[in-house]
């Protein structure tokens, strides 16, 4: 039997890195490698014009036409001591006859690593600039419908360095990242009568860095010993909430098998959470600003939402049979309950892969964001949706698929415990390309009870999610793309209630020349919410040139 060597990093859930991007890099590790023996860079710029109409089939029958000058290039980076991948793209919206089409739009995801110090220390980063749909329940859709006053911009970036080094039979770890968020506020938020608007996150900024030290079961020890200790903090604008959390923790590693090991730990956790109010006005009721948020009273004492410290301990087994396969999970106590995590990652092939990760945290909706673009993986093909251009997603590559539906599910401002399972696989076959991505996201809002946000404390908002792609060649000169996904959103806010979304989308390219195509698509989307007057649904078609450098 083949054996490999089990190595655990303690308390990742506590590190700023999570399940996903530790199940993607022992399931794609021999992708990797062999991808960094034949070291390439592709760069594809392009310029392209499109006519677009985008009808409303229900509840009106408004019909929108416009023209759509687009930029954008697509980069992939793959080398022995850096990789990456960038998917930006720029659009003018030109209307022939309505002005609310008449915008700009930037979107675009990216994510990579530089090699400062081969095989010591790298600096890695991500981006995300996308275009959403906000409900009145305060769900977010991706992609939404090009005339939505609903419409919202969402940015968010991080980076931050990695430091890896051995010492005898020791091996040191350290992390650090900072990461900013910011939401766009809609122009306006249809909801049905009785509705209190939801408070649109604004911004947020996030540090965090963590430490570790062990060895690996018959190094030091025939068990694996290690000793941990980090530290993350969220900032968000709104109100001025706060989230810090502090830890440090002692961990073992018992080979019980080939390839199978319990592992445990305990340490101790201080987490606080705390917030200010908003300004009152005479009367006693919360300001509310130009931009449909709270104003925040800065002269106000902070007031605690939420306060834990002392002991935290969880347990589990790692499963790791060979360098394509990876399983733990662990079971245990923290934020004052019970706890459990873990991840799943297996790649049948050099050419698919499938992850799925457990997960637990406090944090607010910048500090979710950010930690789910870390999780990507650096080589990988972003989906578009054919007709507005948007990102979609999800993205994908024989090392991994990754979704972002999670992450992106509410855009409300409080802070809140975040549980669910996230599920993704991507595949290449041939001149074929498909990726699907499915969830469960549970949000439960922590604020405190002397604030507007008062209300809030306790509820949860839950998000059910799946999406998928498929992408090919038709012969040497056609290709095609098409985009599916549904999503299920139950708010737990009163009056708020439940919403559905659901769309698909499809195109056709084909060569005109070495550098001229021509492309057409269609596309269908629908949504019902509790929090709307009317369900909506529209129907678009697109048809235009594409000129690649």
């Amino acid at each position: 039997m083949k054996h490999t060597k089990l190595t655990v990093i303690p308390a990742l859930f506590a590190l700023g890195i999570s399940m996903p991007a530790i199940a993607q890099d022992a399931a794609g590790e021999e992708g990797r490698s062999e991808g960094r023996s034949s070291a390439r860079t592709t760069v594809e710029p392009y310029i392209e014009v499109s006519q677009v109409i985008a009808a409303e089939l229900s509840p009106g029958n408004d019909v929108v036409t416009y023209t759509q000058i687009a930029a954008g290039v697509d980069t992939s980076i793959v080398g022995r001591n850096n990789g990456g991948s960038v998917s930006l793209r720029y659009e003018r919206n030109i209307a022939w006859d309505d002005d609310s089409v008449d915008n700009d739009t930037v979107s675009g995801i990216a994510r990579g690593y530089a090699s400062i110090v081969p095989q010591m220390l790298t600096v890695e980063a991500g981006a995300l600039a996308a275009r959403t749909r906000v409900d009145g329940n305060g769900s977010s859709t991706i992609s939404p419908l090009v005339d939505s006053d609903s419409e919202s911009q969402i940015y968010s970036v991080y980076a931050g360095p990695n430091l890896s080094a051995r010492s005898g039979d020791f091996t040191g770890t350290a992390t650090g990242r900072i990461g900013y968020t910011r939401v766009e506020s809609p122009d306006a938020l249809v909801i049905a009568p009785g509705v209190q608007p939801v408070d649109v996150f604004d911004e947020s900024t996030t540090y965090s860095a963590n430490v570790n030290v062990q060895s690996a079961p018959g190094d030091f020890l025939p068990i694996g010993v290690g000793l941990g200790a980090g530290y993350y903090q969220e900032d968000v604008s709104n109100l001025d909430q706060r989230v810090r959390d502090r830890y440090a923790r002692a961990d073992v590693t018992v080979p019980v098998a080939d390839n199978v090991a319990l592992v445990a730990g305990v340490g101790v956790e201080d987490v606080k959470l705390s917030s200010r109010d908003a300004v009152r006005d005479e009367f006693g009721d919360p300001v509310i600003g130009s931009d449909g948020r709270f104003v925040t009273d800065d002269s106000a004492p902070r007031q605690i939402a939420y306060e834990t410290d002392g002991i935290i301990w969880d347990a589990g087994v790692v499963w790791r049979p060979s360098r394509r396969t990876s399983l733990e999970a662990r079971y245990g106590r923290r934020y004052g309950s019970e706890t459990y995590y873990g991840s799943f990652g297996w790649a049948p092939s050099p050419r698919s892969n499938v992850n799925v990760s457990v997960y637990d945290a406090v944090q607010g909706f910048g500090g979710q964001l950010t930690g789910a673009l870390s999780n990507l993986p650096t080589e990988f093909t972003a989906a578009r949706n054919p007709l507005t251009g948007d990102i979609t997603n999800c993205v994908g590559t024989a090392q991994g698929s990754n979704c972002l539906n999670g992450a992106l599910g509410s855009v409300r401002s409080a802070t809140f415990r975040n549980r669910g399972i996230a599920a993704s696989y991507g595949t290449s076959l041939g001149r074929l390309q498909a990726g699907i991505g499915a969830g469960y996201d549970r949000r439960k809002f922590i604020a405190a009870q002397n604030t507007v946000l008062g209300a809030a404390n306790g509820l949860t908002d839950e998000n059910i999610y799946v999406a998928a792609y498929l992408n090919g060649q038709m012969g040497t000169r056609a290709s095609f793309a098409t985009n599916i996904y549904a999503n299920w959103f139950d708010s737990g806010f009163d009056l708020a209630g439940d919403s559905f979304t659901v769309g698909a989308s499809a195109a056709y390219s084909r060569d005109l020349g070495s550098r001229l195509s021509a492309n057409a698509g269609l596309g269908l989307d629908h949504i019902t919410s509790d929090s709307l007057l009317d369900d909506v649904t529209a129907a678009s078609a697109r048809i235009g040139l594409r000129y690649g450098f």
